[in-house]
């Protein structure tokens, strides 16, 4: 099939749009002066593959245009030959003063100047999820002008920033052109996620700083271009988050402005009635049984890859990409196997959030080969066990489960991740953009979200949370101190877990939003990234600073293959399992709910850096206690690297079958040498 959209010719241009059901496509050519005037019209011709295609000499950088097309009537049809609709492979956008959009076609000439890919190795990856916009928006070291931008994301000190704390890749929340839903335009709210794309080929117009936009989508994408070349030169890969699940066409009664008026019974998935099949809980569904729907995910996908060189991808609710013409679930849908295989997209990270609102829409640990995937099971189990199991323990003298489903996910998840895949599919954490902040999961066991304007109704009542005795606010210093602590045991887990880390950004030093779990619509404050932190939350910052140095550092700590008993596996860890006896792991300590203290010996199997032990001891029961460090063939001593009780503690080096005491609710890592 011949390549889709505007593409230049000798004489102008040539523009091709697919639509199985049209009966006739028409191209509508705008004036460069007003916007609202049409000055020309051309009837496209389809071929045999359902493609439409016409050339114009008017079709050239700057020229505004959109398509019309016509065709049968029906419940499953929205066709209607006077609406202007976007084309789907537009480049460049323009929203008119009349609130009309309009394709554009765009000047993407940049100049690289020989950056590159930073290829980060997986096993090193760090991910960091930032807002575009929010992330620099209060940062006093950005100009002003620059603050919430693209620009202002790839400004010197916000690159400083992020390679001093130590995190290789930066996740973005949704970029493409997106717009607020309906709904919240009449509460006086807007989406400031973005999970509502109107096109899969442009960035976001209003991310862009003033300048950039007053030249046009071409200036637009130009910064959005400069800001992945300052990262990569810094070292920092740049991963999208894509939304291809639904479109901001919602359910049927929403805006037409592009997919449906070309062709609504092909694009989206309903019944012979047309009534919508929403999987995603957004309106519609884009139908990923259809090919021209697996095209155009693959094209967006080279696009931003290859020509604006980002790194990787996290699929929201990647689940509904994998729905087969039943709209079932398909661990082999051609779809998902073509991401990962494709020639154009090799060396691109892929990450699915494997899930979807629909049946059978949980999917974990069930993507190809070569997939990560958000792992929700690692986050709940991480909260309980430092958070809900010491609340119930306060509540009930003992905490219902003990350490034995930790340590799994410590060791990188093995039982939703196959053999093959290993433990750099599970992508781990304890928060994301949805749900409480690290210091709110501290803070707070009730969500508290009436600025949404649900009343109260939206967002997870299920947080996996503990307050430590006061809801929200307080200067009781004895429940600060519970909760501080309990943020450095989270992020200690996190970042000394097998399987890819991901932060949250504003966790790294207790960022919060006033218990909301739901923040999607609030462009504020509350969302922003604060850059004036009190005293505990720079110490917050300075250890997350050094546990992912302590990641870097110790390959130990994140291997690429799960081990073999018996064998020696490279790039994998040979792990020992110690009760804080010293004494190996039996049945009943890994079954047992009393049993919440655990000592890890992981030795690596090098196979590309030099060979390294660590022991990791965590203790997650709020009283002291003895632990006798493990005898092990080849350990001669275990030297204190950090300790999530006392950070600041002085280097201490204990012999093996020696004792120590751990303070409660605590984890202490040691190199063992």
């Amino acid at each position: 099939m011949s390549e889709l959209g505007v593409r230049a010719t000798s004489s102008g241009g040539r523009i091709r749009v697919w639509s199985a059901n049209a009966t006739a496509v028409e191209l509508c050519l705008f004036d460069s002066a007003d916007p609202a005037r049409m000055t020309s019209s051309v009837q496209l011709v389809r071929d045999d593959d359902n493609v439409w295609t016409a050339e114009s000499p008017a079709l050239t950088a700057g020229t505004r245009y959109s398509i019309r097309a016509d065709g049968p009537a029906g419940p499953t049809h929205e066709f209607d030959p006077r609406r202007h609709l976007l084309d789907p492979y537009a480049r460049g956008l323009v929203n008119t003063a009349s609130g009309r959009w309009l394709s554009q076609v765009q000047d993407d000439a940049f100049d690289w100047a020989g950056a590159t890919k930073p290829a980060v190795p997986l096993d090193h990856t760090v991910l960091f999820e930032a807002h575009a916009r929010g992330f620099s928006r209060l940062n006093p070291a950005v100009p002003e002008h620059l603050r919430g931008t693209y620009a202002g994301l790839a400004h010197e000190s916000t690159i400083d920033y992020l390679r001093d704390l130590g995190v290789t890749t930066v996740e973005l929340l949704p970029v493409h052109q997106f717009v607020s839903e309906q709904r919240l335009i009449r509460q006086g709210l807007s989406n400031y996620w973005g999970y509502n794309t109107l096109n899969y080929f442009t960035p976001h117009f209003e991310y862009a700083s003033q300048a950039a936009r007053g030249e046009g989508t071409s200036g637009v994408l130009r910064e959005f271009k400069g800001m992945v070349k300052l990262l990569h030169e810094a070292g920092l890969e740049v991963i999208l988050d894509v939304v291809y699940n639904h479109t901001a066409e919602e359910g049927k009664d929403g805006p037409t402005t592009s997919f449906r008026g070309l062709d609504n019974s092909s694009y989206y998935r309903q019944t012979h009635e047309g009534v919508y099949i929403d999987v995603t809980g957004c309106g519609n569904t884009l139908n990923f049984a259809l090919p021209a729907s697996q095209r155009l995910v693959l094209d967006s996908l080279r696009y931003w890859a290859n020509e604006v060189q980002i790194d990787g991808f996290r699929f929201d609710l990647a689940a509904t990409l994998g729905r087969d013409d039943r709209a079932q679930f398909d661990p082999n849908h051609p779809l998902l196997t073509a991401i990962i295989s494709d020639p154009e997209l090799q060396g691109v990270k892929m990450i699915a959030e494997p899930w979807d609102v629909g049946m059978g829409g949980w999917q974990v640990g069930n993507f190809p080969q070569a997939w990560s995937e958000w792992n929700d099971d690692y986050r709940d189990r991480s909260r309980d066990f430092w958070l809900t199991d010491i609340g119930s323990a306060r509540a009930k003298g003992e905490a219902p489960i003990g350490i034995g489903p930790l340590a799994s996910k410590l060791a990188g998840s093995a039982g939703p991740f196959s053999q093959e895949r290993g433990p750099l599919a599970s992508v781990n954490f304890v928060t994301a953009h949805d749900g409480f902040t690290l210091a709110d999961l501290t803070a707070y066991e009730h969500k508290h979200n009436l600025s949404n304007g649900e009343n109260n109704r939206d967002g997870t009542d299920n947080s996996h949370s503990f307050n430590h005795g006061i809801e929200g606010p307080t200067k009781d210093q004895r429940i600060l101190s519970s909760r501080h602590k309990a943020m450095r045991n989270l992020l200690g887990t996190l970042l000394l877990s097998a399987g890819v880390p991901m932060i949250t950004a504003g966790d790294e030093f207790g960022r919060s939003q006033q218990g909301n779990n739901n923040a999607y619509c609030h462009d504020s404050e509350l969302t922003w990234v604060s850059w004036e932190h009190e005293t505990w939350q720079n110490d917050l910052f300075l250890v997350s600073r050094k546990l992912l140095d302590l990641r870097r550092t110790n390959p130990a700590l994140r291997p690429s293959r799960f081990g073999i008993f018996g064998e020696t596996v490279p790039s994998a860890t040979q792990m020992d399992w110690f009760n804080k006896d010293g004494m190996s792991m039996s049945i009943s300590d890994w079954n047992s709910a009393k049993e919440r203290t655990l000592q890890y010996l992981a030795a690596s199997t090098p196979e590309f850096e030099e060979f390294n032990r660590i022991l990791l001891v965590v203790h997650g029961v709020e009283a002291e206690e003895t632990v006798r460090l493990p005898r092990h063939e080849g350990v001669g001593s275990y030297t204190l690297l950090w300790n999530s009780a006392d950070d600041s503690a002085e280097v201490d080096v204990h012999a093996p079958g020696s004792t120590l005491t751990l303070a409660p609710t605590s984890m202490q890592l040691f190199l063992a040498g």
